[in-house]
């Protein structure tokens, strides 16, 4: 009989164990992939606020335990546009508001100037014409809109006052789909932050080059030893935010993963103690050492391989149906590309190697005459 064939002969011939250890790892697997591009998918829609508008530089405050919630001057704007080097530059209002009447709570608002360019990135899908500046409004994104059933030209309340819906917007960015947008200085009444911004936004010259970039950021230090201005990808990387995510993701995936390896070492050990008289038979014949050992890890790496795939799948199929709910439309947009599919596969073979090491190393320690005698 062939190597391979044998192997999984010994697999299958106890199909309901085998079983049991392909789900309790294949759930292991599914949990890392999905959590795993869950976390990707919303560090992308972060990284895409800032790259639909080809944002070069984001400007916080000096030691803001989080930068969301800085708050600067809005001021430097101008004076950051001045700067050699830049092209324009907006600051950006942040906070959380609640459509109590709607029962919709924690929403993101963003206050932008009326006139600023950022504006001109964003796609309406409706809009209102000819609205005052003094009008209380606000823009809702697609998702938002969709999730609260409001589109433009209706009114919407905050804090007991209604608002002009004056248009329903689409971003690249997820995040921004299940905001709202109100005139800057409108968002600033309402959170009480009168001439303050959260960040500013800055665009180069799409002539510069990196050594410019890095004179620009200087002399942006130099207008007021406050302000951070750090690089997009900076940015996003280094925001208390990301790194939570990202390690949450990391910390529950690993208990998934001690769970799978246990659930592997015992069908593994399991096995090799019922099959100790096939591995005594098989040592009288002439099968070395190595060759048992190979035995026992192959199956418990075949073991992975196919849960991995089980996983995978499994994850895909529940992120997409997770992000489709109506709990979680336009705020979960996973992102389950072949990186995130190849660290799934690695951990999977991690841990079937882990799982089988004291097993094949049990096993292949067996003398005949104590295979035998143990029987």
């Amino acid at each position: 009989m062939h190597f391979t064939t044998f192997l999984i002969k010994n697999l299958t011939r106890r199909p309901f164990r085998t079983s049991l250890t392909l789900l309790a790892l294949a759930t292991a697997i599914a949990a890392v992939v999905a959590l795993l591009g869950i976390t990707k998918g919303f560090v992308y829609s972060f990284e895409e606020v800032y790259s639909s508008h080809a944002i070069d530089i984001v400007v916080s405050r000096q030691g803001s335990a989080d930068r969301l919630s800085s708050s600067v001057d809005q001021s430097f704007a101008d004076e950051i546009s001045q700067i050699p080097g830049v092209l324009r530059a907006a600051g950006v209002l942040l906070d959380t508001l609640s459509l109590e009447e709607q029962e919709v709570y924690g929403v993101p608002a963003m206050g932008i100037e009326p006139n600023s360019w950022l504006l001109e990135d964003y796609k309406f899908r409706s809009q209102v014409d000819e609205v005052s500046d003094q009008t209380p409004q606000l823009m809702l994104g697609i998702h938002l809109s969709d999730r609260v059933g409001i589109s433009a030209g209706d009114k919407i309340e905050l804090f007991g006052e209604p608002y002009l819906v004056s248009g329903v917007f689409e971003s690249r960015s997820t995040w921004e789909n299940g905001s709202m947008i109100l005139p800057l200085e409108q968002l600033q009444t309402l959170t009480d932050r009168s001439g303050q911004v959260t960040y500013i936004n800055v665009v180069l010259d799409r002539q510069i080059d990196g050594s410019r970039a890095d004179r620009v950021i200087q002399a942006i230090e130099l207008l007021e030893p406050k302000l951070l201005p750090l690089t997009t990808d900076q940015f996003v990387s280094t925001d208390t935010r990301m790194q939570v995510a990202s390690a949450m993701a990391w910390m529950t995936s690993m208990i998934a993963l001690v769970i799978g390896a246990i659930s592997t070492l015992n069908t593994m050990m399991t096995s090799v103690l019922e099959r100790t008289v096939e591995i005594g038979i098989l040592r009288a014949i002439g099968w070395r050492r190595w060759r048992v050992a190979k035995m026992v890890l192959m199956e418990s790496l075949v073991l992975a391989v196919v849960a991995s795939l089980l996983g995978s799948l499994a994850a895909v199929i529940a992120t997409h149906w997770l992000s489709q709910s109506a709990a979680a439309a336009g705020l979960l947009s996973p992102v389950i590309d072949l990186p995130v599919l190849a660290q799934g596969f690695g951990l999977a073979l991690v841990i079937g190697l882990l799982g089988a090491l004291l097993p094949a190393w049990r096993a292949s320690g067996l003398m005949p005459t104590d295979a035998f005698q143990e029987r």
